[in-house]
C-alpha cells in the first residue's frame, strides 16, 4: 500500500475540464449517495445483531448509534492530513469501509457464537465502521471542489443533500429489501461489494488523469481484492452461519431462518422419555419443548373457553400450538389468531416437526391467519370476541412491552363482549416475580377483574397466567375448565383450584403497572431475568 502515499497534491489547474464538471460532479455525488446509504446499512445491522442476539433493542441501538457518531468525529478530524492525496486516501477508506463493514455481521456473530466477547467486539467494529465514515466526507468536499470551486455553504448542502438522501434509501432498504432477500449476515456482504465498487470505480474513474497509474494500480487491486473476500464469504455464508449457530444451542438445528423481525431456530433431539424433544427458540429465547408443551397450552386455554366461546382471538402465538387447543372444542365457529411475523405462521403450516405438534391447525377452515402487530390491529378491529389468548414473548424488549401495556388493555376492550374472558401469560412468577406481578397490576389498572394462578413446566420452570373479565363483570373466580372440556393430559378441576396459591415468597409485590411512557414491565423483566 506504500505506492497509495505517492499520490501528488494537484494544482490548480489539474481539475476535470469544466465542460465536463457538471456531468462528473453529479457522478460524485451519486458516489456521495451510495455511501451513505451503504453506511447507515451498516449501522442498521449492527443494531439489529445486538436486539437479536443480546435482546434490549433500546440499549443496542443506543450504543451502535452514540459509538459510531463519535468515531465519525475521530474520522472526520483524522482525515484533514490526507486532504492532500483525497483521491487515493478516499479510495482506500472506501476500500477498508467496505472490507470492515461487509464482514461485520459475520465477525460479530462468530465473537457471540465461539468467543462469547460480543459487546467488545460490537464497540470496536462500530467504532471503526464510524471511523471511516467519518473520513468521507472532508475527503469528497475536497474533492468537489476540485471539480468546481463553490461557496462553503453552497458545496455543504450539495454535499449533505445527497448524503441524507443517500441515507434514506439505505434506511429502507435495510429492513424491506436486504433482510427479506439476503438476510443479515449475506446482505451486509453484497452491501459492503457495493461501497467498494462506488468508492473505487467511480472516483478513479472521475481523477483517473490526476492519479498515477501505479495508484490506481494499488487501489484497483486492494478493490478486487476485497470483492474477493466478500465473494469467497458470501459463497461459504450459509456453512458459516449454521456452523457457528449450533454453538449456541445444546441441541441439532433442523431449521433457522431470520426474518425482519426475529430469529427463528427449531431443533431436534431425543429427550429422556425416549421422544423426540422439538424446541422452538425465539431471538435465543425458548418458546415450547415439545415433551411438556402441552401442560403450559392446557394451563394457557382451557380456562379462558370455560365461559361462551363461538368466537375466538388468539394474539401471537403463531406456532398454533394454542390454536389446537381451541379448536377441540366443537362449538368453537371462528378462530382469528393475530402474529405478526408471516414467516412463523408459515413454518406452523409447512413444517413438519411443527405441523405435527400443532395437528395441522392452520389449516382448520375456522381458522384465520393475520399476519400484523397485535397494537395496531386492535385499533382498527371491528368484530366481538367471547375469548381472548394472549400468548406473547416475555417483553424483554420495548416492542414487546407495548404489548403488555395499560393501553394496550384498553384497546383490547373494543373486540370484547361484556361477558369476554381473558387469558395472558405472564412469564414466571419465580424466575421474574416483579415482572409478573407487574403484568397483573397493568390489567388491573386498565380496569379488569383479575385472577393470577400458576403451573410447573418442566422445560420453563414455575409459570404464571393471569385471567381476566370486563369490569362489567364480576372478577373471575379460581380457573375453572368447562362442563365440556375435553380430554386433558395435564389439569384437571383440583390442579386449577390449587393454581391461585402461591407460595409466600413469591405472592403479589407492590409494583408499577406499565404504560407505553413507562414500561415498567420491560425493566422489571430484564433486571430480573439477567440474573439466570
Amino acid at each position: 500500500m506504500s505506492t497509495i502515499t505517492l499520490e501528488h497534491a494537484p494544482s490548480a489547474t489539474e481539475r476535470v475540464p469544466p465542460r465536463h464538471g457538471r456531468g462528473v460532479r453529479f457522478l460524485l455525488l451519486l458516489a456521495v449517495f451510495v455511501c451513505a446509504a451503504c453506511g447507515l446499512v451498516y449501522e442498521l445491522a449492527l443494531a439489529a445483531l445486538g436486539s437479536y442476539l443480546i435482546g434490549n433493542s433500546v440499549m443496542q441501538t443506543s450504543v451502535v448509534i452514540s459509538v459510531m457518531v463519535f468515531a465519525m468525529g475521530i474520522g472526520s478530524l483524522a482525515a484533514k492530513p490526507l486532504q492532500r492525496r483525497a483521491v487515493g486516501a478516499f479510495a482506500l477508506v472506501e476500500v477498508l469501509l467496505a472490507l470492515v463493514g461487509g464482514l461485520s455481521v459475520l465477525i460479530l456473530y462468530v465473537c457471540f457464537a465461539w468467543l462469547r466477547i460480543y459487546m467488545p467486539a460490537m464497540v470496536a467494529i462500530s467504532f471503526t465502521v464510524g471511523l471511516l465514515i467519518g473520513a468521507e466526507i472532508p475527503l469528497l468536499m475536497t474533492l468537489l471542489q476540485r471539480i468546481r470551486r463553490q461557496e462553503a455553504g453552497s458545496a455543504v448542502a450539495d454535499m449533505f443533500a445527497f448524503d441524507y438522501v443517500g441515507a434514506l434509501v439505505g434506511g429502507l432498504c435495510f429492513p424491506l429489501l436486504l433482510l427479506p432477500t439476503f438476510g443479515q449476515l449475506k446482505g451486509a456482504l453484497v452491501v459492503g461489494s457495493v461501497n467498494a465498487v462506488a468508492g473505487v470505480v467511480v472516483v478513479l474513474w472521475i481523477f483517473r488523469r490526476e492519479t498515477r497509474r501505479g495508484v490506481q494500480a494499488a487501489l484497483l487491486a486492494a478493490m478486487v481484492t476485497v470483492l474477493g473476500v466478500l465473494a469467497t464469504v458470501y459463497v461459504l455464508a450459509d456453512d458459516i452461519e449454521v456452523t457457528a449457530r449450533q454453538q449456541l444451542y445444546r441441541d441439532p438445528i433442523v431449521h433457522a431462518e431470520t426474518t425482519p423481525y426475529q430469529d427463528i431456530v427449531v431443533t431436534q433431539s431425543t429427550a429422556f422419555t425416549g421422544q423426540p424433544d422439538t424446541r422452538l427458540f425465539l431471538n435465543g429465547d425458548l418458546q415450547f419443548s415439545s415433551v411438556d408443551e402441552y401442560r403450559y397450552h392446557e394451563a394457557l386455554v382451557h380456562p379462558a373457553l370455560s365461559g361462551k366461546r363461538s368466537s375466538v382471538l388468539i394474539l401471537g402465538g403463531g406456532d398454533a400450538l394454542a390454536l389446537r387447543e381451541v379448536l377441540r372444542y366443537d362449538d368453537v365457529d371462528r378462530v382469528t389468531l393475530v402474529d405478526l411475523d408471516p414467516s412463523m405462521t408459515r413454518l406452523a403450516r409447512s413444517f413438519g416437526p411443527l405441523t405435527e405438534l400443532n395437528e395441522h391447525a392452520l389449516d382448520d377452515p375456522r381458522a384465520q391467519v393475520v399476519n400484523a402487530d397485535a397494537f395496531n390491529w386492535l385499533r382498527d378491529a371491528k368484530q366481538r370476541y367471547d375469548a381472548v389468548v394472549i400468548d406473547f414473548p416475555d417483553p424483554d424488549t420495548a416492542a414487546v412491552a407495548k404489548l403488555y401495556s395499560v393501553e394496550f388493555y384498553h384497546l383490547l376492550g373494543r373486540v370484547l363482549h361484556p361477558h369476554s374472558q381473558i387469558v395472558v401469560q405472564g412469564g414466571s412468577p419465580f424466575f421474574a416475580p416483579k415482572a409478573y406481578w407487574s403484568i397483573v397490576t397493568t390489567i388491573g389498572a386498565a380496569g379488569y377483574g383479575t385472577t393470577a394462578y400458576q403451573m410447573d413446566v418442566p422445560s420453563f420452570g414455575n409459570w404464571g397466567f393471569v385471567l381476566a373479565t370486563l369490569p362489567t363483570e364480576r372478577a373471575p373466580s379460581s380457573p375453572r375448565l368447562a362442563a365440556d372440556a375435553p380430554s386433558l393430559r395435564s389439569l384437571d378441576g383440583e390442579v386449577l383450584a390449587a393454581s391461585t396459591v402461591f407460595p409466600r415468597d413469591r405472592r403479589p409485590l407492590d409494583v408499577r403497572p406499565s404504560t407505553l411512557m413507562d414500561p415498567s414491565v420491560l425493566e422489571y423483566t430484564r433486571h430480573e431475568w439477567q440474573n439466570y
